[in-house]
């Protein structure tokens, strides 16, 4: 039987890699078994059908009443249990680094969580489900607003859960957290594009700007201005790109004190004024 490597088979432009993406999923009755490959934390919204996974050393069965998380990184086989039906749900995918960022805009605890569950089970209510008929993979094609209305859904279904089931949600989501990401690492990538000062992010860090430096060169093999520089200038590029902001609007939030040193960052990094893009 061969492995399904999702969500990379749903993306029909190979030249995307999106940090959030739905897909409308559908099993025809024939087909009772599939193995899988998850390459990214995963919701699974099910709507007609049952199902179970199974992990290394532990399964989960689910019916349309309950939705899964799934963390991932494991192989699984999944189980149409009612063979009579069509099976039918909605998945949600979300990268990692989303994850951190809505972690660190909304929770304080910065204590990565350890659990070895590759699951989490919800109970659905009618909020989720009302939820679950807002999302479709129709929604967000060929829509200028696509990426933005993503994070606006999944910011919703993250805090309605925080809110349904408390610590133990937040605990799970720390958990879909590489090992390998460190602290340190959550903290930085976080505020990228923020317009905090490198003393600043330091002081968040836990460290002196000279210890920080150091760590961050180590970790990053680059000194964190110039590293952090590149970052929020292909960050302004795109929002100017998008027709919408120009320079003014922007360049406090990017780290800049004023429009002129925006400017010529700018231009020395992209050969091109940021007025000149935003025509």
């Amino acid at each position: 039987m061969p492995i399904e490597n999702i969500p990379e088979i749903y993306i029909t432009d190979n030249n995307k890699n999106p940090d959030l993406f739905v897909y409308d999923f559908k099993m025809p009755h024939d087909v009772v078994k599939s193995k899988v490959n998850l390459g990214m934390n995963m919701f699974s919204f099910l709507q007609i059908g049952k199902k179970q996974v199974h992990f290394a050393g532990t399964s989960v069965a689910v019916n349309k009443d309950q939705s899964l998380l799934l963390k991932k990184g494991n192989w699984l086989w999944t189980e149409l249990l009612d063979t009579e039906a069509n099976y039918y749900c909605k998945l949600f995918f979300f990268s990692e680094n989303k994850l951190t960022d809505f972690l660190s805009k909304y929770t304080n605890n910065v204590k990565p969580y350890k659990e070895d569950v590759p699951y989490f089970v919800i109970e659905n209510d009618d909020y989720l489900a009302s939820f679950i008929n807002s999302i479709s993979s129709n929604t967000f094609e060929n829509n200028s607003y696509s990426d933005a209305l993503l994070v606006l859904k999944f910011e919703e279904i993250m805090l309605y859960l925080l809110n349904k089931y408390g610590n133990q949600f937040e605990y799970y989501l720390r958990s879909l957290i590489s090992k390998e990401v460190s602290p340190f690492k959550i903290t930085v990538e976080s505020n990228i594009h923020s317009n905090l000062k490198l003393e600043e992010i330091a002081f968040l860090c836990n460290m002196s700007l000279s210890t920080f430096k150091r760590h961050f060169t180590n970790e990053y093999k680059e000194p964190p201005g110039k590293w952090l520089q590149d970052k929020r200038l292909k960050k302004a590029k795109e929002l100017l790109q998008g027709g919408d902001l120009k320079a003014s609007d922007i360049y406090l939030d990017i780290g800049y004190n004023n429009l002129s040193n925006f400017s010529v960052a700018f231009k020395n990094k992209f050969g091109i004024s940021p007025t000149d893009i935003s025509k």
